[in-house]
């Protein structure tokens, strides 16, 4: 079985775009062989910034033979409809069947479509793939219509076995298939032919490129930290730039350069956003000091000065870019220091937040009157929680945020700690937007988590007000997410807040209900990951108190522990028991048993044990409940299994003497409000 090898060569391809690129000529390529009836053992594919590559094992010589069944016309059907079914699929009358169907005779095809080489099929499958392509942007070039992302020089396409390898014999646009490719645009240029993806590869290295993605991003990872180390200094991780340069090189070259000294006092992330945006060089930090002071850049070439041009060349570039981050800095601070964030902050009047909810100084002024609201609840200093409410947005009219919004909230730190806010107002300025997502740090600092849940509980009654509701995959205010900031900020922090008292102060049109019932629906896919059924939330949402996160999480913790023993999963069973015959009786004779269960018309030891049991255990539950002990609860609960389950066993509630019927059917209604009292069992499936 052959191996197929195919190399699509271009002008270089954005480095953003290469790892999805040569996942979709893995995708389009093997599912068009499968579906054209060829077989394969395994695929690879690779990509560097002028080259995508597939490596196909184990794929079958030639599809095999298939025969296509084609039911024709009825027999009694007219003439030009049966000569219509020979033409279609190319027989004869001789060679049709007759075969009895409900509605009388007809006839019958059998088309065999022989097997084609996989020659053919991948010539035609990869023509197609190539035709087709999903670049998100593609360009024409010269007089062909064919469309690529960046110009496409060569098609390498070959079948390799034991015997040796053979080109497929394909065009497209004038560009024929070979088994020739080149290696590095300067160290490598010269053209050289290839017979197996091992021979490819190796080749390609010799010619001064990876064909690994990987192994280019471990060379720069290696390299990079071993330099940083032999100077005592330490490269600062970020996996998505090591991705990104590693997409921009064929041999990556690592170079080590160092930053101006009138650089150095500028915050440390303003110098790794800016070489990273600007410049895709990686920060180089002292640890004992924190600073950044050197960079890393990857070269895609060796030069005779070891990269003495280079670094000093990227030198020059950097001085550039890091003058205007200075003179941000420098003057975001005088702002500061002369009229403080509050007059940093006096153009968010002029900033919209949304057309229907005011200015970005509106919602500041919303956010810290919820800030003072919250921050009794959550420990914190009313004066402090508002304070820093009302300066926390400041720094989006910043000039370095202007510049790097990424750095929103961080430079309003720095900013406050220039002015010389508290420490608490200072971090809650940078951590009033966290969490950011599932798994951000989620603030601990009082201060800080009045603001944060302020500042997202203002977002969603807002939008919730408005009727502007996440719908299918579409959030485009990203309210699940700040639902999810909320959830994590209140069960991290074990706060006990009332979710209906602050929806409803956060913006009194809001649909307190149905925001609540959002929250309740993001908490189950947050709960879902640890583990805790949909069904069981759904028990626990369903009691008092639902509002109060802490709280509805605590009873759901202890009831999923509750219903994994077999007393809790027998129990769940006997209550339904109960709920079901309770339910039937009271819709059939219409009327609700709730009270008068009398232990002196049990007949039975098993009827007598039961009312006893409920005795006991209801005091137990209730002091439990009382002092929101679930777990208490639960087991108080517990002990009612064996005496519901014998009671079930020897006693008849739908007697014919009404009397006793009443009776049970009052008792049934003692266990549904019992056990109802820790959670709704109706709830849990299964």
């Amino acid at each position: 079985m052959p191996d197929l090898l195919i190399e699509l060569f271009s002008e270089e391809i954005p480095a953003r775009m290469q790892a999805r690129a040569a996942e979709d000529l893995k995708r389009m390529v093997t599912d068009g062989l499968v579906e054209a009836g060829l077989t394969y053992a395994s695929a690879g594919a690779f990509h560097t910034p002028r080259r995508l590559a597939l490596s196909v094992e184990g794929l079958s010589e030639a599809s095999r033979d298939t025969v296509e069944e084609r039911k024709g016309p009825r027999t009694d059907a007219p003439e030009k409809a049966l000569e219509g079914f020979l033409r279609s699929t190319g027989l004869t009358m001789d060679q049709l069947e007759i075969r009895d169907e409900k509605k009388g005779q007809a006839y019958f095809a059998k088309i065999t479509h022989k097997g084609r080489p996989a020659e053919e099929i991948v010539a035609e499958v990869l023509e197609g793939a190539i035709r087709n392509f999903p670049w998100p942007k593609s360009m024409r070039w010269g007089a062909g219509d064919l469309r690529w992302v960046r110009p496409l020089h060569s098609i390498l396409c070959l079948l390799s076995d034991e015997q040796g390898a053979r080109v497929v014999p394909m065009e497209i646009d004038g560009i024929a298939a070979g088994d020739v490719t080149r290696g590095h645009r300067f160290m490598g240029p010269d053209e050289f032919t290839v017979s197996s993806f091992e021979d490819y590869e190796a080749k390609l290295k010799r010619g001064c490129v990876l064909l690994r993605a990987e192994e280019r991003a471990e060379t720069i990872w290696s390299e990079a930290s071993s330099q940083a180390f032999a100077q005592g200094l330490e490269l600062v991780e970020d996996r998505g730039l090591l991705d990104e340069v590693a997409g921009l090189v064929e041999w990556p070259v690592v170079l080590m350069g160092e930053i101006g000294d009138e650089f150095l006092d500028l915050p440390p992330e303003v110098l790794q956003t800016s070489m990273k945006e600007h410049q895709k060089f990686f920060s180089v930090r002292d640890p004992k000091s924190g600073k950044i002071t050197r960079f890393v850049t990857v070269a895609n070439i060796e030069t005779r000065d070891h990269g003495a041009t280079i670094l000093a060349g990227n030198g020059k570039v950097l001085a550039a870019r890091l003058s205007d981050a200075k003179f941000f800095w420098e003057n975001d601070l005088r702002v500061v220091k002369e009229g403080g964030l509050e007059a940093m902050g006096e153009g968010l009047s002029n900033v919209t937040f949304h057309n229907r909810l005011g200015s970005q100084s509106d919602r500041v002024a919303r956010i810290a009157a919820l800030a003072r609201e919250i921050a009794p609840r959550v420990s914190a200093d009313a004066d402090d929680a508002e304070r820093a409410a009302k300066v926390a947005k400041a720094d989006l009219r910043s000039e370095m945020v202007g510049e790097f919004p990424e750095l929103q909230g961080l430079m309003g730190r720095y900013y406050a700690e220039a002015q010389g806010l508290s420490p608490a107002i200072a971090a809650a300025a940078q951590e009033h937007y966290q969490p950011l997502g599932p798994s951000d740090d989620v603030p601990s600092a009082p201060v800080s988590v009045a603001v944060a849940l302020a500042d997202k509980l203002d977002t969603l009654a807002g939008f919730w007000a408005i009727e502007e509701k996440p719908t299918g995959s579409k959030d485009p205010f990203a309210l699940r997410r700040a639902a999810l900031g909320v959830i994590r900020l209140v069960l991290s922090n074990g706060l006990r807040l009332q979710l209906r008292e602050l929806i409803a102060k956060a913006d009194g049109h809001a649909e307190v209900e149905d925001l609540l019932s959002f929250f309740h629906d993001r908490l189950k896919v947050h709960l879902r990951a640890e583990g805790i059924p949909h069904d069981v939330i759904d028990a626990c949402i369903a009691m008092p108190g639902n509002d109060d996160l802490t709280l509805l999480v605590a009873r759901a913790e202890a009831l999923a522990g509750f219903l994994k023993t077999e007393d809790g999963e027998n129990l769940t069973q006997g209550f339904k028991r109960a709920n079901n015959i309770l339910t039937q009786a009271e819709q059939k004779d219409g009327v609700e048993y709730s009270f008068g269960a009398d232990a002196k018309f049990a007949e039975g030891s098993e009827e007598k044990a039961l009312f006893a049991a409920l005795d006991g255990a209801q005091p137990k539950i209730d002091a439990a409940m009382a002092s929101e002990d679930f777990a208490s609860a639960m087991a108080a609960m517990a002990s009612l299994r064996a005496p519901i389950d014998a009671f079930f066993e020897a006693v008849q509630v739908n007697t014919e003497n009404q009397v006793l019927r009443r009776n049970r059917l009052n008792l049934l209604s003692r266990i549904r409000t019992t056990c109802g009292s820790v959670a709704d069992l109706s709830k849990i499936e299964g």
